[in-house]
């Protein structure tokens, strides 16, 4: 037996109007493009460099972008400096591609890499303590009045932007003529600074400047860091001083040993796992179980373990802790 229909089987179904026009497009909407993210304003990718058969730096890369602080971590001997020189165009990667803009590089010399906005301000500043602090801003690019033989060094332009500069880093010198040995150490690091981005700079490397900086003095160095941050320059900030690097990098790229031992972006690391991967941080785990132990220790065991002598298993020689061979028992009667 056939049923017969039933009348609203045969009705068309009608949608809102909204309804179907999505229907009808679905898949055929144009997917938006990404956002293309701006290429590294400097990028080392996969570097090496070895001195004989010495390896120095190893599959170790690092980006910077503008407006962005790259703090590169290490103990010493990690190959900061080598990676530093080579960024910097005073050594030439083994291995591996320097890239700026995302274009590859090839970096002459130190002038090359300053030509090309690479201003890197290592720790002995390239400064000359017994002249004037203009003078030391416009070295190797002074000023000049005249013509031909007779051009001499502008000293009242030189004077004048040096004062600015300065003031505006927040250092109000008085007399530009102020020797810069007389400066303090924060002082004359942020001269230094101050006049790599007069000249231009766009990657500002900076080589430990607060290592040798008591903590005030430190300070003034890292709250220019964040000024030069500010300014849209890229900041590579050399330190071994996890405190000083916490409060001002964006990034952490850290090596041990010659090798990457890791890259980080804000927030994703602490102070403990950075010193774990600069390989410090079971050395100074063990060295405060020791020193707590020693502290709770009563007088007789700290005499002791501080003139236990110590045998050197290669020579056989006994020696003190203080490295002084210790004196031979009288023979037996």
């Amino acid at each position: 037996m056939t049923m017969p229909p039933i009348p609203h089987d045969d009705a068309p179904i009608t949608l809102p109007a909204d309804t179907a026009a999505r229907i009808a497009a679905y898949g055929k909407q144009a997917t938006s493009a990404p956002v293309p993210r701006k290429a590294p304003v400097l990028e080392a990718r996969d570097v090496a460099k070895y001195f004989g058969r010495v390896l120095a730096l190893e599959h170790v890369s690092l980006t910077v972008q503008a407006g962005e602080v790259n703090c590169l971590l290490g103990d010493n001997g990690a190959g900061k400096s080598t990676l530093i020189k080579m960024l910097s165009g005073v050594h030439q990667p083994d291995s591996g591609t320097l890239l700026m803009d995302g274009e590859p590089v090839v970096l002459q010399s130190p002038r090359d890499a300053l030509d090309r906005g690479i201003a890197t301000v290592f720790q002995d500043l390239a400064m000359q303590p017994l002249m004037s602090v203009s003078r030391n801003f416009f070295l190797g690019s002074e000023p000049t009045v005249g013509w031909g033989p007779i051009r001499r060094f502008d000293l009242a332009t030189a004077d004048r932007i040096a004062r600015e500069q300065m003031r505006e880093i927040g250092i109000d010198v008085r007399d530009t003529s102020q020797l810069v040995g007389t400066l303090s150490g924060g002082e004359r690091q942020t001269v230094a600074i101050a006049r790599a981005e007069y000249f231009g700079a766009r990657v500002l490397i900076l080589d430990e400047p607060t290592s040798a900086l008591g903590v005030k003095e430190a300070a003034i160095v890292l709250r220019h860091i964040i000024r030069a941050r500010a300014k849209g320059l890229a900041v590579i900030f050399i330190t071994h001083n996890v405190q000083h690097a916490l409060p001002v990098a964006d990034r952490f790229t850290i090596l041990a040993h010659g090798r990457q031992a890791g890259e980080f972006v804000r927030g994703e690391v602490g102070q403990d796992e950075l010193l774990r991967l600069m390989g410090g941080g079971e050395e100074l785990a063990d060295l405060a179980r020791e020193l707590d132990e020693l502290m709770n220790s009563d007088r007789r065991t700290i005499e002791e373990a501080a003139t236990a002598e110590v045998v050197d298993v290669t020579s056989g020689e006994v020696t003190s802790p203080l490295g002084v061979a210790a004196e031979e028992p009288p023979p037996d009667a």
